[in-house]
């Protein structure tokens, strides 16, 4: 018995078939030659890309770098154009401590500082309500000097106090391998310090601003955004930014799993000691939580030049693995295609000699065996082949017979469908005109009911006038008949007048609201104290905004009066308090704010903290019949007060973000520029930004 019976079976298969010879003596170079060069393609490929990951990631923490430092310098460039700003400097000169602490609040909120505060030379706090001093600083130092600068700083807990108690909670950062501490206590703070002169170059007071970098995610995901922008990595990607105090990472968007961060894990000490002991770049593969990332770490420094920690670039090494081994997959598919097109070409080789003669023995095998058998294609150029392809000519023709009539078929249940789309198409566009002309007929009964209740509204005030004019006169008929009988009730006599009062203020604001105005009649249009028309347009809304649970806030700072009709303003912020009203949910807060609008009117400001307006509808809001509350409006309440205000020469501007509400903001002229009602109103969507800034500009 053999040991090896299939190679003997297969020397037995050469030696007794010229076919299988002809493929041993043209496949055995390729078959040797190839995975000797596969393999050193793919050892090349595995160290070129370790290289360029290397490369990537230091690139990457290059461009973080630069990014963080840009980040600095403009939160420097921020109390710079707050300090260089003429209302600042009015402020400072006329010791206005309210504008200023609300300058400085302005700026905390607009650029995300955690503290800003106006200091002396020797850092003690000016204008502000409790006594305090800032944490000494190099930058103060430069500062006092004339030089803005801004830079990193760590600050303890007693430094955090001095800003705010509540800081050193908020700060704290949990440390995932606590051993000797449970939290870093510490701070890094980005602070800027900027000195404030006056004409002769001498230096004033200084603005010292700092950001908290603790756990502050938004300026981690900034740097992150500039570092690993669209296409910066392959597809399924991560990208993240880490700082670290010490080795402590203190700000991060790594992630441990689909929902904790990395933040307050360590890197390691041989990392913490290449990085901080020696000052240098360092490229490491670090294990964060599962995944594996390949990291750069850099130190960073604080103002006086010393080390306080590191900045990590990091990508997640997965995706370049996968990618990495799709190359290697490919790579090996195209040895595997090499190899099969090298067999292909041989055995077509063998075949296009062997052919002819296995072709007609296996014809004449079938033809014995009783089946019928087409000779198919036959390159050989003898009479046999000849022969052969005659023959297999005709089959050929038949099969292209039956596939033109297939294609005919399929072309014409393609035209088929074609036209039952079209069909569909066609049902579809009326369906949606139907359902069009169905809500502007609901608008427009809407719009009519509207009307109507308005001459309701202002009859039923005419009908209740009369029983309050009796019950005044009545009541003072009484008084005068009891004489001093009447002290004792005198109380109750009064509380009947105040309420009687009352009625009467009610029943004045509904028929002001339901006057009818004429565009061609200006007789009526009166110079009208803004101030008082906010709180007796309240009085008429009040139930609806109790209704919600809304609280209203107002702060009456206009000083000027407008020429205008009433109630026609009335009629304008019933309409925004309304649409308010309706935006809040319960508790909700709305806010009427009234100011003087530079040399030109005032200004009336309607703010919510409700659902807000979506960017893509902000443009529209003011259409008619355009509404985002089906429920309860009509689209005709803003285009209405928006043509109220247009006729008088002014603008009504919004403001609004989805979940954190709107402000509508009615620009009112002190002497109206009258524009004819039946007038065409210039483009809203074409100029609406450009008036909103030139108002927000002239706005004090």
């Amino acid at each position: 018995m053999s040991v090896f019976p299939p190679w003997r079976s297969l020397r037995t298969l050469v030696r007794s078939t010229l076919r299988y010879k002809l493929l041993l003596l043209v496949l055995f170079p390729t078959l040797l030659a190839m995975p000797a060069t596969l393999g050193l393609t793919i050892y090349w490929f595995n160290s070129f890309t370790r290289d360029n990951l290397s490369l990537k990631v230091k690139s990457d923490l290059a461009v973080a770098q630069h990014a963080f430092r840009q980040l600095q310098q403009g939160y420097g460039t921020a109390l710079q154009r707050l300090a260089d700003s003429y209302s600042f400097r009015l402020l400072l000169t006329n010791g206005d401590a309210h504008g200023l602490q609300s300058e400085l609040a302005s700026l905390i909120d607009e650029e995300g500082f955690t503290f800003v505060h106006l200091t002396d030379e020797l850092g003690n706090w000016l204008h502000e309500e409790a006594p305090g001093s800032s944490k000494p600083s190099p930058l103060t130092n430069r500062a006092i000097r004339g030089r803005p600068s801004a830079a990193l700083e760590v600050f303890t807990p007693d430094d955090l106090q001095r800003e705010d108690p509540a800081l050193i909670e908020r700060m704290r950062v949990p440390l995932a391998d606590a051993q000797e501490r449970a939290y870093e206590d510490r701070t890094v703070v980005i602070r800027a310090v900027y000195p404030i002169r006056n004409s002769g170059g001498q230096v004033l007071a200084l603005l010292d601003g700092g950001i908290a970098l603790n756990g502050n995610d938004t300026n981690i995901e900034e740097l992150r955004e500039r570092v690993y922008g669209p296409g910066t990595l392959p597809s399924g990607g991560v990208g993240a930014i880490a700082l670290l105090l010490d080795n402590v990472r203190i700000s991060t968007n790594l992630t441990l799993d689909q929902q904790d961060t990395a933040l307050g894990t360590n890197v390691s000490s041989e990392t913490r000691d290449k990085v901080l002991g020696e000052g240098s770049t360092w490229v490491a593969r670090d294990l964060i939580g599962e995944q594996w990332y390949i990291s750069a770490y850099q130190p960073v420094f604080d103002a006086d030049g010393q080390g306080i920690g590191m900045l990590q670039s990091s990508i997640l090494e997965a995706p370049f693995r996968n990618a990495h081994y799709r190359a290697a997959a490919s790579l090996l598919l195209i040895f595997i295609g090499i190899i099969a097109l090298a067999t292909w070409v041989v055995l077509r080789g063998a075949r296009s000699i062997f052919k002819p003669i296995e072709q007609m023995t296996s014809v004449v095998r079938a033809t014995q065996a009783g089946i019928d058998r087409p000779m198919g294609k036959i390159d050989s150029q003898d009479e046999i082949g000849e022969l052969a392809v005659q023959f297999d000519a005709m089959l050929d023709l038949l099969q292209r017979r039956n596939q033109e009539i297939s294609r005919a078929a399929e072309q014409l249940e393609a035209k088929v469908e074609d036209r039952t789309r079209e069909l569909e198409q066609k049902n579809t566009d009326l369906e949606r005109t139907v359902t069009l002309l169905r809500e502007m007929r609901q608008q427009l009964v809407m719009a009519e009911k509207l009307a109507a209740l308005g001459q309701m509204a202002a009859g039923i005030a005419h009908e209740i006038n009369n029983p309050t004019a009796v019950i005044i006169g009545n009541l003072d008929l009484l008084v005068a008949e009891l004489g001093d009988a009447a002290n004792s009730v005198q109380g109750e006599v009064d509380m009947i007048i105040q309420q009687v009062d009352r009625i009467r203020y009610i029943v004045d604001g509904l028929l002001q609201f339901a006057r009818p105005s004429s565009p061609a009649d200006n007789t009526d249009i009166e110079e009208v104290d803004i101030n008082r028309t906010v709180k007796d347009t309240l009085v008429l809304v009040r139930h609806a905004v109790e209704k919600g649970e809304a609280t209203v806030h107002i702060q009456l700072n206009a000083t000027r009066r407008v020429r205008i009709r009433r109630y026609e303003l009335q009629e304008v912020l019933i309409n925004l308090l309304l649409n308010a009203a309706r935006a809040v949910s319960a508790a909700g807060i709305i806010e009427v704010i009234t100011a003087d609008w530079n040399q030109q009117g005032v200004v009336v400001s309607v703010k919510d903290n409700g659902v807000g307006i979506a960017p893509e509808k902000l443009g529209r809001v003011f259409d008619p019949f355009y509404t985002t509350d089906t429920r309860h409006g009509t689209g005709l309440g803003l285009s209405v007060s928006y043509g109220l205000i247009r006729r008088y020469g002014g603008e009504v501007t919004v403001e609004s973000e989805l979940d954190r509400g709107s402000v509508f903001h009615v620009w009112l002229r002190e002497e109206p520029v009258l524009v004819d009602r039946g007038a065409e109103p210039e483009d809203f969507g074409a100029n609406y930004y450009d008036r909103r800034r030139n108002h927000e500009r002239d706005y004090i």
